[in-house]
């Protein structure tokens, strides 16, 4: 396998591969895209890789500099979670070369590009899988049947072989997603393979990691061991190559994750409907004491690690539904402004940054992106509900009170103050609804204040010094400072610079 993976290096040089990135190359604002539903750029009703080359002018204006591409791998689904050739784009999406120009002009606007790679498990159309069932059914000895989890005996989480008295584990049962033996030591050296051609020929940046959990079913220990022997190899082959990984677990299981090294894991207790960011907005009063024990209870958990909050993704409810914002723009750039003003590295699903909603059904939760009311694709198969809450992207950018210029200027501020995704966190003061955090990095600090108040104007006292540097506001009132206290408006969010 060093072998191979010495020539793929060799290729990557010959082929004038984009180096390593450096510090100063941090992508904190990252962008969510199912490629199916977010732009056609050949009419045939489906988004492609074409497509969303042409749109990386508005990703980057927006203020995302990270992409994160569901998977774009060859599949015989919608949602192409079931690969069945990891080294080929799928056809619908377009062509290994449409992926390069997709990388190389999301490089050239200083964007990050990582791909979402299922290595839990195979699509049953892989050849390895074919390869193995034949086997099976003719009584032949092959290689293969080692790449995934055969047994004889029948028990939860396997599925019979047709045609065979054999079994195989599919812990995500009914989607054809036969689960691999990653124990074998051809499936890591193929597994190695993959990374090497991605990080090197195609030049990603990283990958996200799906169902790290479900690697070795209910083996957390098995589970990190992999993820620690993965980060060492793509560190290897592509050194500041960037790994997120989905732990759907709590806090603490999180935390035990971070032990293999891998750069991060999404925050899933801050996210959705019953996350503490959302959450923190319910009730009466104390909403910032709530967000900020929530908060600190993470950074005292995950001392050491990125984080990786988000508010929603492809398998969740959209975040307009969990505040129940349809009717309330405020409470929905609120909840933006939580999350963008939270440490770490910052994941936000395409369709987001306008509002749009979608829950049930996992199609609903992928509906095509509202453009406008002509250059829209074809709905995901399987859609039960189809809404569009807010106005178009087009609408929305002609807007300067919309939620999409919100969510902008959120994007511009974590870009302009980098202490503000990097930086540690101190609580300078928390009252009732009244949030006031240092982040200092680098030798660089800002103060960000924030009133989780709806309805009421929040006053936090200030260190002697400080004054507003950047206002960003749910409403047309503005914040303002009298004798070292700041008074804001609801919702209002403050950046504050201190000393001379």
């Amino acid at each position: 396998m060093k072998r191979f993976l010495s020539l793929l290096l060799l290729c990557a040089c010959m082929l004038g591969a984009r180096p390593a990135w450096g510090e100063r190359d941090v992508s904190n604002n990252w962008y969510e895209v199912f490629v199916r539903s977010y732009q056609d750029s050949d009419g045939d009703g489906l988004g492609d890789l074409p497509g969303l080359v042409s749109r990386l002018d508005y990703i980057q204006d927006m203020g995302y500099n990270g992409l994160w591409l569901m998977p774009v791998m060859a599949s015989p689904s919608y949602h192409k979670y079931d690969v069945a050739n990891y080294l080929e784009i799928d056809h619908e999406y377009g062509t290994l070369d449409d992926m390069q120009r997709l990388i190389g002009e999301a490089h050239a606007r200083g964007m990050r590009v990582i791909i979402d790679l299922p290595i839990n498990h195979t699509s049953a159309q892989h050849p390895w899988f074919q390869y193995a069932c034949d086997a099976l059914r003719q009584g032949a000895d092959c290689a293969y049947i080692d790449y995934y989890r055969f047994q004889k005996e029948p028990a939860g989480g396997f599925v019979p072989l047709e045609d065979t008295g054999w079994y195989y584990e599919e812990q995500f049962a009914g989607g054809g997603m036969p689960d691999l033996n990653l124990d074998n030591e051809q499936i890591r050296e193929q597994i190695g393979i993959i990374a090497a051609y991605w990080l090197n020929i195609m030049d990603a940046d990283g990958f996200r990691l799906d169902a790290v959990t479900s690697y070795y079913t209910n083996n957390a220990d098995q589970n990190i061991g992999f993820l620690r022997w993965f980060k060492d190899l793509c560190q290897e082959i592509k050194p500041g190559s960037y790994l997120v990984g989905e732990c759907w677990a709590g806090l603490s299981t999180i935390a035990q994750y971070y032990e293999s090294g891998v750069d991060s894991f999404f925050l899933f207790p801050g996210s959705q409907a019953e996350g503490f960011i959302v959450s923190s907005l319910r009730g009466r009063s104390g909403h910032a004491e709530k967000f900020a024990a929530s908060l600190q209870n993470v950074l005292e958990t995950i001392p050491n690690g990125l984080l990786a909050p988000f508010l929603c993704n492809h398998d969740t409810g959209r975040t307009v539904g969990s505040v129940q914002g349809r009717a309330n723009l405020s409470i929905a750039k609120f909840a933006e402004g939580i999350l963008n003003m939270m440490p770490g590295n910052v994941f936000t699903y395409y369709g987001e940054e306008i509002g749009m909603v979608g829950s049930g059904d996992d199609p609903n939760k992928r509906l095509a992106m509202y453009w406008n009311n002509e250059d829209m694709t074809a709905q995901p198969p399987g859609v039960t509900k189809l809404e569009y809450a807010y106005p178009s992207v087009d609408a929305q950018l002609a807007d300067p009170g919309s939620l999409l210029n919100y969510c902008k200027a959120l994007n511009h501020a974590r870009i302009d103050y980098p202490m503000i995704a990097n930086g540690t966190n101190e609580f300078v003061h928390v009252q009732g609804d009244i949030c006031l955090m240092r982040r200092k990095w680098q030798g660089q600090s800002c103060l960000i204040a924030m009133n989780f108040s709806a309805k009421d104007t929040g006053k936090c006292p200030l260190p002697e010094g400080a004054r507003i540097d950047r206002d960003i506001e749910t409403e047309d009132a503005m914040a303002e400072i009298n004798e070292c206290c700041l008074t804001m408006p609801p919702y209002a969010i403050v950046i504050l610079k201190e000393g001379s």
